[in-house]
């Protein structure tokens, strides 16, 4: 089974990350930062935040599942703010997606947030809502179900620093994985976390028997060229005992997002 993890950056490279993502075919494909604009057909929208400002691609989530037909995508909205053309104000909706091949079915999921709650009608003020999905797949080639978790850790402007909310994030991304998870089901666990290596973040969920694969494969990080900050540690995939690691890489080349995907084979 082939998973991947990135984080979309809304959909800003998608004239390369759609070929790229029909070529690799993941089995599943955890996405942050996705948009969903029902309400307009544009292809372009553009996202303000004070200096901050960003070409969205309007209907990202929509682009995904038509590059990925023999997945099931599922929306999971963390909030619906607004989203310009030009001077006009459209409804959009801000969250993460999971994808899953059609031949693996889902028998169970859980959506839920770690951080706030759904916010309705703003983007709200920062850190903002964030939410996190797991699926449970039934793999039969290895006649066992296979948990995937995944996270987008909370954004805070003071930076990527342990904090009360960013352990608590943790605790309540570990209970909605545990909430899939039975004895020997396997679990993987990935996200943009938004934390360094050495958070507290990571150490919590080591404690529970989980293995980190990005630090112990690369010490280049998991940004690539199109991110200018110095911290190059954003994005993360830990497996339990039960998963046995063929091959995990991370991926500078192509760039397709200014995060790498991270792909793990088991």
């Amino acid at each position: 089974m082939k998973i991947m993890c990135l984080n979309g950056w809304g959909g800003k490279l998608y004239d390369k990350l759609l070929p790229y993502l029909t070529e690799e075919d993941p089995d599943i494909l955890c996405l942050q930062e996705v948009v969903h604009t029902p309400e307009s057909e544009k292809d372009w929208l553009t996202y303000k935040d004070g200096n901050h400002i960003l070409p969205q691609r309007a209907n990202f989530f929509r682009d995904i599942q038509t590059a990925l037909p023999n997945h099931i995508g599922i929306f999971c909205p963390a909030a619906q703010g607004v989203l310009w053309d030009d001077a006009i104000k459209i409804p959009s909706q801000w969250g993460l997606a999971t994808f899953v091949r059609k031949s693996y079915p889902i028998i169970e999921q859980i959506q839920g947030f770690v951080h706030k709650s759904y916010s309705p009608n703003d983007y709200g003020d920062h850190p903002r809502s964030r939410s996190a999905h797991a699926v449970k797949v039934f793999d039969y080639k290895e006649n066992r179900p296979v948990v995937v978790t995944q996270m987008h850790g909370l954004r805070d402007l003071k930076g990527k620093l342990d904090t009360p909310e960013r352990a608590t994030q943790a605790h309540k991304l570990l209970s909605l994985a545990n909430g899939l998870t039975e004895n020997k089901d396997a679990l993987i666990v990935c996200g943009d976390f938004n934390v360094e290596p050495q958070s507290e973040t990571l150490k919590i969920l080591a404690d529970v028997g989980l293995t980190e694969l990005v630090t112990t494969r690369t010490t280049k990080g998991t940004r690539n060229s199109h991110y200018k900050k110095e911290s190059r540690y954003a994005d993360y995939m830990l497996v339990n005992e039960h998963i046995d690691v063929l091959d995990f890489k991370v991926i500078f080349e192509p760039e397709v997002s200014d995060h790498c995907p991270l792909i793990l084979t088991f």
